[in-house]
């Protein structure tokens, strides 16, 4: 007889206390992206930021730094960061469409924020949350702009037509090419995707007729 299991509710109230009481004891967002920005050092941990990030932490801005001083916290407007229009030709950015603030932090320059991503001209079909808001670097996409931003079409990609051998085979193709002509390929070898004839009934048949004219019929 299977011995039943008995329930240890003090047990488990305890751990739940334990639980609940490690949730709060957690540092804020507030409290874990703070920064010093005479030392540059994040007071929580004492660790420094990097020297590269020094210029924009000085120049730019985070994302909640510029939804605090807008209304109704920026929600439908476009925000894009300054490492995208620096990388990329095409345009990237974010429409937020939800917000939700730290009002315990002392500009309520924190929180988390929610919106529909849009990279390189191509847009998400779902709202998700918007990922590193605390870097300095986020920009207003201004009223006038914001059309020409939505409005770019992107180039249509071509189709893949070739894609690498599997190691091993390329590297028998590439020693037996050594081993017959005595020097290395001067061009990378690829597996066309797409064969240049249709292997149908009439395909072969000429190939078999090609054959027995160039070679006879067994006797």
């Amino acid at each position: 007889m299977v011995k039943k299991k008995r329930l240890r509710l003090i047990a488990e109230m305890a751990r739940k206390i334990r639980a609940y009481r490690e949730l709060k004891s957690r540092p804020k967002e507030s409290q874990k992206y703070a920064l010093d920005y005479d030392t540059m050092k994040r007071p929580l941990t004492g660790k420094m930021l990097p020297v590269l990030a020094w210029q924009d932490v000085r120049k730019e801005s985070r994302l909640f730094s510029l939804l605090a001083s807008m209304r109704m916290f920026g929600v439908g407007r476009l925000f894009t960061r300054k490492s995208w229009l620096e990388d990329h030709s095409e345009p990237s950015y974010w429409q937020v469409t939800k917000v939700k603030v730290d009002y315990t932090a002392e500009n309520m320059d924190h929180g988390r924020a929610w919106g529909v991503f849009t990279y390189k001209g191509k847009q998400e079909n779902e709202v998700k949350e918007v990922e590193k808001v605390m870097y300095h670097d986020w920009r207003l996409i201004p009223k006038h702009m914001e059309q020409q931003f939505k409005d770019f079409e992107p180039l249509p990609e071509l189709p893949v037509r070739y894609v690498p051998f599997p190691p091993l085979l390329r590297a028998m193709m590439l020693a037996q090419h050594k081993k017959e002509i005595g020097s290395v390929v001067s061009e990378e070898p690829a597996l066309p995707l797409k064969r240049d004839v249709a292997l149908n009934k009439d395909y072969f048949r000429r190939q078999e007729q090609e054959t027995q004219r160039t070679q006879g019929t067994e006797v």
